[in-house]
């Protein structure tokens, strides 16, 4: 190894150049690498882009539009694939890249909602139409003075659910008298 290192791999590099320059291992395409070793001219690489080009998180980067670390980020939480690995460095195809910049998270069918754009009419409080308001309502009216914890409690025990979600119910039931 290091008598082909010494001897040889200048030669096959300027002959045949790395795939991922930047990357902390040379990546060579094998066919030109095959071509070299066995003595034959060294194909270029092909000039147009391929979908089943492999691209590095700087060459995806810049197919997205944005930086390497959040391509990294995204693989990481699973808004991209976790690509393959390849001596360290993280490859993806150019389908997928192109897939993704094409189909973008959240733009699906109808697009979404746009910022700022309301979603439609609102209920004027999370319990309107509740049936429990009317119980929570008799509760208030059967015990006046007693702290609304204490009736909480004793609500969720009789008819179920959280003491809170009845703490909540009896305000509701308070402001809407």
């Amino acid at each position: 190894m290091a008598t082909w290192r010494r001897r040889d791999a200048p030669a096959f590099r300027s002959k045949v150049s790395s795939l991922f320059p930047d990357s902390r291992f040379l990546v060579y395409d094998l066919e030109q690498a095959l071509s070299y070793l066995h003595g034959k001219p060294v194909p270029a690489l092909q000039a147009e882009e391929d979908p089943e080009d492999q691209l590095n998180d700087k060459e995806a980067a810049a197919v997205l539009g944005i930086d390497a670390g959040t391509v990294r980020g995204y693989a990481r939480r699973g808004y991209l694939s976790p690509g393959e690995t390849i001596y360290g460095t993280r490859i993806w195809r150019r389908r997928e890249i192109e897939h993704r910049r094409d189909h973008p998270l959240g733009q699906g069918k109808g697009g979404g909602r746009r910022a700022g754009e309301a979603q439609g009419p609102r209920k004027p409080h999370p319990y309107a139409g509740d049936p429990r308001l009317q119980t929570a309502s008799d509760a208030l009216a059967a015990a006046p003075g007693t702290p609304i914890t204490h009736i909480a409690a004793g609500l969720a025990q009789e008819h179920g659910g959280s003491s809170r979600t009845w703490e909540r119910l009896l305000n509701q039931a308070r402001r809407s008298v």
